[in-house]
């Protein structure tokens, strides 16, 4: 894993340290955090340039422990694995919930959490590709995942789902289930079945000791009708990264459930499109990212973009 920052690493307000989130999550003050927004590695789709042993299972079975219980995340990374591409979408919904029960600690009460995941097909042998989709671009084959239960060839798994519910019974309050249409999605090869044409953001707050959830909200600045169903074209990614955030859609997340004075975090943050975009804002910003080529780019995004501030935004943020 990657070495655990430390003291006031995170004291400049607008910022991306290269780093696993899992470990970097830890330096974050407590109770310091107005939002979340996020789009973790999906499940089963792409290396992201880093690289992942094969041999995890093998290792997880080897030292007595069953496939249905799920190795803790400092075990699964120490022995090579990387979110995204554990052997079993079982293994990525807990570990994605580990994660969200660590955050907890740096949220303020009245902070929310965005969440982005989209959908995909079981193969028993599927493709991990270093970028693009499932099935377009280049890649290697990961290794073969046993069917057994809902995992069976062709079976769409219902994973956004799968990680909200699960979210759910470990407390968190979920708020809305905005659909994030595409009108352009890419071509695919199969004759059998729809495109996907659609990704889900997760709206949670968190739950009190007492009463009902109280959070930050300005449904004002959201899209217009305030509906849950927006329709926003894809964007080009940079360096790489084919999974950036169209800049509309997160900036109406940040306006919406982050104060104009608040700080706004992405632990898993590519190329920094939300980070950009919460400082263009106004906002204070803290990216997370383990790839080092995203983190450069994301650095290189941000510096630019706090040169185009004006002047006393800029000295507000001025550190990258």
């Amino acid at each position: 894993m990657g070495g655990r920052a430390t003291g006031d690493v995170l004291k400049s307000p607008a910022r991306i340290l290269r780093g696993d989130a899992f470990d970097l999550i830890g330096a974050v003050d407590e109770a310091s955090v107005d939002l979340i927004v996020t789009s973790p590695p999906y499940w089963g789709l792409r290396s992201y340039g880093l690289e992942h042993s094969d041999e995890v299972l093998d290792r997880w079975e080897a030292a007595g422990c069953s496939r249905d219980r799920v190795p803790p995340y400092d075990w699964y990374a120490r022995e090579g694995g990387q979110l995204g591409q554990e052997p079993y979408p079982s293994w990525y919904i807990a570990h994605l919930v580990e994660f969200f029960e660590r955050a907890r600690r740096v949220l303020k009460p009245s902070a929310s959490l965005w969440l982005n995941l989209g959908d995909t097909y079981f193969a028993r042998w599927s493709s991990i590709r270093d970028g693009g989709r499932q099935g377009i671009s280049e890649g290697r084959t990961r290794r073969r995942t046993p069917s057994g239960g809902y995992l069976h060839d062709k079976q769409l798994l219902l994973l956004p789902a799968r990680v909200a519910i699960a979210l759910q019974d470990a407390g968190w309050i979920l708020r809305n289930d905005l659909i994030w249409s595409k009108p352009n999605p890419m071509p695919r090869p199969e004759q059998d079945r729809l495109r996907l044409a659609h990704e889900h953001w997760f709206h949670f707050v968190q739950r009190r000791t007492t009463g009902r959830p109280s959070y930050f909200y300005d449904l004002s600045q959201a899209e217009e009708g305030g509906l849950d169903v927006v329709s926003v074209r894809p964007v080009a990614g940079t360096n790489g990264h084919s999974a950036a955030f169209p800049p509309g859609l997160v900036r109406r997340r940040i306006q919406s459930t982050c104060p104009p004075d608040g700080l706004v975090l992405d632990p898993f943050c590519g190329t920094g499109r939300a980070v950009i975009e919460a400082v263009r804002l106004g906002r204070d910003a803290i990216g997370f990212e383990r790839q080092a080529g995203y983190a450069s780019e994301a650095r290189r995004a941000l510096k630019n973009a706090l040169a185009e501030l004006p002047e006393k935004q800029a000295a507000k943020s001025a550190s990258v």
